[in-house]
């Protein structure tokens, strides 16, 4: 580690000690926060802003990626990070929007932590805070900005007039903050709508939308909704995305899964509902084919940790981490027994705060073996044994594992031919992964 990382983990530490709660949904702090700081979010670029359960980091990685193709400039905000916390904030550059340096970051985290003064205030509003000091002191045309935790209460929901906003896909999550349906969950998701603001909505269950509906009706803000202002669909190996003005067919998403039509689709209603730029079908074409967001169904190329898992077998990578990624990963594992049939082996890390049970449930008859871990550094997560103990009560035939290199080899005990091998249940264990598929598996 260098002396500038050890700094950056220091002071992010000192923000962990903050508040005695990791979450605590208020926009109070925040605000106070951001007054001392000049009010950084006052002066920020044309913001389009993105709530919803899943599918969020997806979208704004396919928006940032036709925008680029567009000559535009983009900051992006998102959560949590993979690797090194320098991801969440990624600054428009030369070739594209990058991580923030090391020494930038610092500069923004130092003067959020004077002005913060000691008062109590949670790491990621503090972080947000910083994050919106970085965006407003380099020039950007866009800053496309993720929420953390829900919408209404998020500290992000402190713009008050967005360009655009948007809703991903909405299932239950979070649900001792949010609500334990999906319609209260997309009520505080609605929360993030702006009067005079369009609103682009991705599909959704019918009670979802009537609640998203209904905040548009309230706050007058604009809706065009999936299913009926615009539709995209897979036809014939190709993307298809039609609304009120034309058709336009795309060449398939790279990104994995079925569901990346839906996240595309999403970026692409977003894109030409902008008023201020004009993005053509070749900034679409490119911005499909040049998309990158990795630990989202990403096959892992042959490196050190194939070294331990079964001869000849795929090693793929999820974070998805609750039951709306778990339904629809299950599925895009299914279609690839049916293209090419191997034995589906889960490799399964998971906080303690999300319902591992409801989570397995999509992989009933399709998993032939289930291996558990605790994911590294992190103390809220379920042990290994915890998560065995679920996964065998559920009918799976499990066991435990003492480590990533543990796993894979009880992988190689129990396979008898090559096999597909699913690492999932948190995007801290998939960040985890690509360390150790960078470094090797003494990372």
């Amino acid at each position: 580690m260098t002396a500038s990382q050890a700094a950056l983990t220091d002071i992010l530490n000192r923000f962990e000690r903050l508040h005695p709660k990791v979450i605590d949904l208020s926009l109070g702090r925040i605000n106070r926060l951001l007054e001392a700081l000049g009010d950084p979010h006052k002066s920020l670029p044309s913001v389009i802003h993105v709530a919803g359960t899943n599918g969020k980091g997806s979208v704004i990685a396919y928006l940032r990626a036709i925008l680029e193709a567009a000559g535009q400039r983009v900051h992006v905000f998102t959560s949590p990070h993979l690797r090194r916390f320098n991801e969440r904030i990624q600054l428009a550059g030369k070739t594209g929007a990058e991580p923030i340096s090391d020494h930038d970051l610092m500069d923004v985290l130092t003067r959020a932590e004077a002005a913060n003064d000691g008062e109590p205030i949670t790491f990621f509003e503090i972080t947000t805070a910083a994050a919106f000091l970085a965006f407003a002191e380099k020039p950007a045309d866009f800053v496309l900005l993720e929420t953390g935790l829900g919408g209404r209460l998020d500290a992000t929901n402190v713009i008050e007039h967005p360009k655009l906003t948007a809703i991903t896909p909405i299932s239950i999550d979070h649900t001792n903050f949010l609500g334990e349906t999906t319609s209260v969950i997309a009520g505080e998701k609605a929360g993030i709508l702006k009067s005079g603001s369009p609103c682009i909505v991705a599909a959704q269950p019918d009670d979802v939308l009537a609640v998203i509906e209904q905040k548009a009706y309230e706050v007058k803000a604009p809706l065009i909704a999936a299913g009926q202002q615009w539709d995209v669909y897979e036809q014939h190996g190709r993307l298809v995305f039609q609304d009120g003005h034309e058709l336009v067919d795309l060449p398939l998403p790279r990104l994995n899964g079925n569901h990346q039509i839906g996240n595309a689709g999403t970026a692409i209603a977003i894109a030409r509902a902008l008023d201020n730029v004009e993005i053509d079908e070749s900034h679409l074409e490119q911005g499909l084919a040049k998309v990158c967001w990795p630990g989202r169904l990403e096959m892992l190329s042959q490196g050190p940790l194939h070294e331990y898992a079964p001869l000849c077998s795929e090693i793929w990578l999820d974070g998805g981490h609750n039951p709306g990624a778990a339904e629809v990963l299950s599925q895009s594992m299914a279609d690839l027994e049916d293209r090419v049939p191997r034995p589906l082996f889960l490799i399964v890390g998971m906080m303690s705060t999300k319902d591992a049970s409801h989570f397995l449930d999509y992989f009933e008859n399709l998993v032939s073996y289930i291996v558990t871990v605790a994911i590294p550094d992190q103390p809220n997560a379920y042990t290994s044994d915890e998560l065995c103990a679920i996964a065998r009560h559920k009918g799976f035939v499990a066991e435990p594992a003492n480590s990533i290199e543990d796993a894979l080899e009880l992988c190689s005990q129990e396979a008898e031919d090559p096999v597909r091998i699913l690492i999932t249940g948190s995007l801290y264990l998939a960040g985890h992964i690509l360390d150790l598929q960078e470094h090797g598996l003494e990372a």
